[in-house]
């Protein structure tokens, strides 16, 4: 591991806990190899959201444990104040998830490992 960080986008942290790492590009699996793992709460939020619909069948804190035990995943503690501050200047969206992950990474001018062509798009830090 070089040390460097990256976000996870929720699409991500749910596809590495169910094996589904087909789906990931070649890159994503390098990143997720080289570098040390992070998850926006709010990436853990959407995980329950989806949980609560039926999209996906495991609660987000199973989730987020296994990866953490597994591949040592971090969740970022940077206070939520600053994330939504940082949230603000995200104005292509109207997700608000999307905007408190892509905002959080902004924060740390970290890369976000993500499949969403929205973000990829309008985050310059997007990795795919």
């Amino acid at each position: 591991m070089t040390g460097n960080m990256i976000y996870l986008d929720t699409h991500v942290v749910v596809w590495l806990y169910g094996g589904e790492l087909g789906l990931l590009s070649e890159t994503a699996r390098r990143e997720i190899e080289l570098n040390r793992l992070l998850i926006s709460p709010a990436v853990e939020l959407e995980s329950e959201f989806l949980y609560e619909i039926g999209r996906i069948k495991t609660g987000a804190r199973k989730i987020t444990d296994f990866l953490k035990e597994r591949i040592g995943l971090e969740k970022c503690t940077i206070s939520f104040d600053r994330v939504v501050r940082s949230s603000m200047a995200v104005k292509w969206t109207r997700d608000p998830f999307d905007r408190l992950i892509v905002g959080q990474a902004a924060l740390q001018s970290s890369s976000l490992l993500t499949n969403d062509e929205v973000i990829r798009s309008n985050y310059s830090q997007s990795v795919w």
